[in-house]
Parts: C-alpha cells; structure tokens; sequence
C-alpha cells in the first residue's frame, strides 16, 4: 500500500489513493487536478523514503471534488461587571479532493 504525507501550509495530511481529504481552500473548479509537491514523506509498501526536508520529485496528484465550509465556531468576548457581551461566528472554507496518485520519482 502506497502513501505520502504532504503539507499545504503548517498542516500535513496522509494521502493514500482513493480516498478524499478535505483541505485548505484551493484555486480551481471541481473535476480539475492539482499537484501537491512538498511531500515529506513517501512508501511505496515496501520502503519509506524520508526527505529532508522534502522528497525530490515525488508529488501526490489529487482531483478537486467540491469546495465548501466547515462547521461553524462561535466566539464569545466576555468583561465581567460591565455589560460587555459580544458573539461572533466563523466558518472554514475548504476544498475537497480526492486523492489519484501517489509518486515517488518523476
């Protein structure tokens, strides 16, 4: 079984072909393919390649399934003894995509 772990940003996701991450928004309509390159680290169901810090030339390549928001959060602001209330909401945008391949070498 072959997999990658890869990072958008400060997060990092293990991609395995066939299943669907949500991650952070991304360019690009649904159906279309984007390429992750900043992969940290990679088997190939026998041996684990580590980078240091990324591998050369391996990428995980995924297709845009939908783009949508998280569940929201609330935020209270709260000072005791003075009638300050205040609440805010927020909701993530993330994109959904579904892992196609994983490669270690070009």
């Amino acid at each position: 079984m072959s997999y990658a772990i890869f990072s958008i940003g400060a997060v990092q996701y293990r991609a395995e072909p066939g299943i669907t991450i949500k991650v952070p928004l991304l360019q690009g309509e649904p159906g279309s393919k984007v390429t992750f390159d900043r992969v940290l680290l990679a088997s190939d169901g026998t041996h684990v390649h580590t980078g240091k810090p990324v591998l050369k030339g391996a990428k995980v390549t995924a297709e845009v399934v939908r783009h949508g928001k998280g569940k929201k959060i609330r935020i209270y602001r709260f000072a005791r003894r003075t009638g300050y209330r205040r609440h805010a909401g927020h909701r993530q945008p993330f994109t959904e995509v579904k892992i196609a391949d994983v490669k270690l070498k070009d």
